[in-house]
């Protein structure tokens, strides 16, 4: 019989929905029952795509007597990390606090006050590896909840305290200097794997908001060695086994330092940023490896994340159907042995196969299975028609595996980050089609995810709004989503929408005094603390990702206290980034666009024609950029520009200052590098 979460719109809920654990979702009315009951409560938080989630469910919550043990002794709540990020991140800071680590699937004793006590992450089913089997792990909370209630209490009451008592040190709330974004370089160059690309050991994931960085200070500067270490990641990544050789789109992290043995879940947020990363790098340098990726990396999250309402999914799962043995595996979609590739390709194209994708007969993964990348070769280069259609094959041999389960929920934040590297992309390389899936996953924001006061759910399912209200990343990245659209198409509804969604950003996220800001609104529901952090994770943080579209939109519309609160933001990066530059990235990304100005650009004339596109591969950091008639009101930047001699005129300015109208592209292009 199914239990409460058979109604949850959450795919990983869903999961969990034929359990034999009384399951109940996050509510009030769970711990009012632990209240009646007497009982503590039992929080388990994952997400659809995580691994480890999977086999706890399968060892654990679907086992009859595990279940049992669960339901008389707690009150269970099963909590989906993507829908309830605020959740999430304030008992994964009682976690780390309390163990020194944390992760997936998290697992969390409360009291009846939502109080914690006790904690863990994967607990087996059988005691090993120095671990509690997690029916031992049940006895002992009960024993100890119902033996030792005042030690518990006085134990749940310290930790809240503690946390409670931890303060952020915002910094002097002004925006980091020359000096502060020199060390951050600096910092970044020590931590660079010169060998492999990327930043520290294993396991490494793609440094996206790194790269940012790195990118705009080259564009900046024209410091050559944060471009060097920017294109070297992108290539090793590329042609790492993290990146889908055949289909396009990245894996979630790589096992190891040299990008070759990934976990092979792929998320809508990695891919977004990686998409923009590398079309910024193609900006830059030119790379056709960056314009490849680029371009399969939007294909991929349009034809395989696009959802039947024009939002983009949030993920595809690690595991799928090993047809062989039937069970669900890890990279069975994925990876490749010899015989595979002969049975599909033939001996001699199997035999060049091999070589070029770096299939061995050992194996580079399991069971004699191969992830495939693209090796660093001094042989001959292979014949592109033949390779290209050695791809072809292998990637229909491999549509007809059992394909990954897909999380087809709608995050607004992550269909930001997907809406502003798709439309980029688009105007780039001359894919409207890729304009297009962005206008209508902005859309889908615009009228399912936001009500009639511009305040946005963060999640949906099937074209039904998820309960959940958006916190700070939401607001920030569907903004920049929003920016981006705005300077692509000419249309200024997308620069209103972004101003609506930002307003809110300032009445209910900002501290007035400090200018910090907190990551759920202050009429949110209150937590045992209310979450703030400004240091990416695997997307921008919600802190940082706010001031870059508040100095995006302040450079758009002249707006003041936009430009303020985004500076005062920007006080953490000034603190952090000389010391931790790998964990905020996208805040020294902007920092950068704060400083150089941004520039202001408005094209008057055209949409998308040679003038407009120039303007958007400038690699001045953050430029804005507005297109449209003579005339238009659509944006603030084109009022009282006319057109010079009747053909299309840019103007550029910065710090109030505007160089002379050009109408050569040429010279626009000198005037944003």
């Amino acid at each position: 019989m199914p239990n409460r979460l058979a109604h949850e719109t959450s795919p990983y809920l869903l999961q969990h929905a034929d359990n034999p654990v009384d399951w109940w979702p996050w509510s009030a009315e769970a711990f009012e029952e632990a209240r009646e009951r007497g009982v503590p409560v039992l929080l388990s938080v994952g997400y659809s795509s995580c691994h480890w989630c999977h086999v706890m469910a399968h060892e654990s919550f679907e086992d009859e007597a595990t279940a049992a043990l669960m339901n008389e002794k707690f009150v269970n709540i099963k909590v989906d990390r993507e829908e309830r990020p605020d959740v999430d991140a304030v008992y994964m800071e009682a976690v780390q606090a309390a163990t020194g680590q944390g992760g997936w699937p998290m697992t969390v004793f409360l009291t009846a006050d939502a109080e914690p006590f006790y904690f863990g992450t994967y607990f087996p089913p059988e005691p090993r590896h120095g671990m509690p089997s997690f029916p031992q792990v049940l006895d002992g909370v009960h024993r100890a909840w119902t033996d030792r209630r005042g030690e518990v209490a006085e134990v749940a009451g310290k930790i809240v305290r503690d946390l409670g008592e931890r303060q952020l040190t915002h910094g002097s709330g002004e925006k980091p200097g020359e000096d502060e974004l020199a060390q951050a370089l600096l910092g970044l160059t020590r931590d660079y794997d010169a060998a492999h690309g990327g930043f520290g050991g294993a396991p490494k994931f793609p440094p996206s908001m790194a790269v940012e960085f790195l990118l705009r200070h080259y564009g900046r500067t024209g410091a050559e060695g944060a471009l060097q270490m920017a294109a070297d990641t992108c290539e090793r990544m590329a042609r790492g086994g993290i990146y889908d050789q055949l289909g396009g789109g990245f894996a979630r992290y790589s096992v190891d330092r040299e990008w070759v043995v990934p976990h092979f879940e792929k998320m809508l947020y990695d891919n977004a940023l990686l998409c923009r990363a590398y079309a910024h790098l193609w900006r830059a340098t030119g790379s056709d490896l960056a314009r490849r990726v680029a371009l399969e990396t939007a294909d991929f999250m349009v034809r395989e994340l696009r959802t039947n309402e024009g939002g983009f999914a949030s993920a595809l799962d690690a595991d799928s159907e090993d047809p062989a043995t039937g069970a669900h595996v890890e990279g069975a979609y994925y990876v490749w042995t010899p015989g595979q590739l002969r049975e599909v390709l033939g001996d001699d194209d199997a035999e060049l196969a091999m070589g070029c994708f770096g299939v061995t007969e050992e194996g580079t993964f399991e069971k004699g299975a191969s992830v495939l990348q693209l090796p660093l070769s001094d042989g001959p280069v292979a014949d592109a028609t033949r390779l290209a259609s050695i791809r072809e094959r292998l990637l229909a041999a491999r549509a007809e595996r059992p394909a990954p389960g897909r999380d087809d929920k709608v995050v607004a934040a992550w269909n930001g980050l997907a809406i502003a590297a798709l439309a980029e992309v688009g105007a780039y390389f001359d894919r409207p089609d890729l304009i297009a899936a962005a206008v209508g996953a902005g859309d889908l924001l615009v009228r399912l995810h936001m009500d009639p006061r511009a305040r946005i759910a963060r999640t949906s399912k099937d074209g039904q709004v998820g309960a959940n209200a958006g916190v700070l990343e939401d607001y920030a990245d569907v903004a920049e989503g929003f920016l981006a659209l705005a300077g692509v198409t000419g249309e200024g509804v997308w620069l209103e929408f972004a101003g609506f969604l930002l307003d809110h950003v300032l009445a209910q996220f900002v501290d007035a005094e400090s200018g910090a800001l907190y990551d759920t609104a202050a009429d949110a529901e209150r937590l045992i603390r209310r979450p703030q952090d400004p240091t990416d994770n695997a997307a921008p943080s919600g802190w940082t990702a706010a001031a870059g579209a508040l100095l995006s939109y302040a450079a758009h519309t002249g707006a003041e206290p936009h430009r303020t609160a985004a500076e005062r933001a920007l006080g953490i990066v000034k603190a952090l980034g000389p010391r931790v530059p790998r964990f905020i990235g996208h805040g020294l990304a902007v920092a950068e666009a704060a400083l150089d100005g941004p520039r202001e650009v408005a094209v008057v004339g055209e949409v998308l024609g040679d003038l407009h596109r120039t303007a958007l591969l400038g690699t001045a950091p953050g430029a804005v950029v507005a297109a449209g008639p003579e005339g238009s009101t659509e944006l603030p930047l084109l009022a009282d520009r006319p057109l010079t001699d009747g053909r299309p005129t840019a103007y550029v300015c910065r710090g109030f200052v505007c160089t002379a109208p050009t109408t050569d592209p040429a010279e626009l292009a000198g005037l944003l590098s």
